[in-house]
């Protein structure tokens, strides 16, 4: 049955119960919900199948991922800001300006240096437990086949 797409007033007024039945029915006939009736894909051992976008990466990796991308956008905020104040100070000394944006790269491979060394000054301690008779032998090893010779002794 069509809707009317116009209220007749010369039309009868309904009484509560045939509101209510026809508008039952109205909903009825025009369902505005659908369930899709064919059953799901069973679960196989196939793996699973590339989807598009990000490649498939392990937890860390995405991690990691996000925070190199947000790192990136915080150097912008930064980035514009150091500019707009050297456009402000109208000249700058590039010397002094190559010393300010050198020494925290410099710094950090200071430490990173120094870290390093620390770590090889003190070898680790190595315990070994043998359970019938050992030799063992000390060997001085050259390498003077090159330019630069080096040496090292096996212990």
């Amino acid at each position: 049955m069509p809707m009317p797409t116009e209220i007749n007033p010369a039309a009868p007024a309904m009484s509560d119960a045939e509101a209510e039945a026809t508008a039952r029915r109205i909903i009825t006939d025009f369902a505005t919900s659908y369930r899709d009736p064919t059953p799901s894909p069973p679960i196989g051992t196939a793996p699973p199948v590339a989807q598009p976008g990000r490649p498939p990466m392990s937890r860390r990796a995405t991690d990691a991922s996000a925070l190199i991308l947000a790192a990136g956008v915080a150097s912008l905020p930064i980035g514009g800001s150091v500019s707009l104040v050297l456009y402000a100070l109208g000249q700058v000394d590039p010397v002094v300006l190559g010393i300010a944006a050198g020494a925290p790269a410099v710094l950090a491979l200071a430490l990173g240096q120094l870290v390093k060394r620390i770590t090889q000054t003190a070898p680790p301690e190595v315990h070994h437990h043998y359970s019938g008779p050992v030799q063992q032998t000390n060997q001085a090893v050259t390498n003077t086949n090159k330019l630069w010779g080096k040496s090292s002794t096996n212990l």
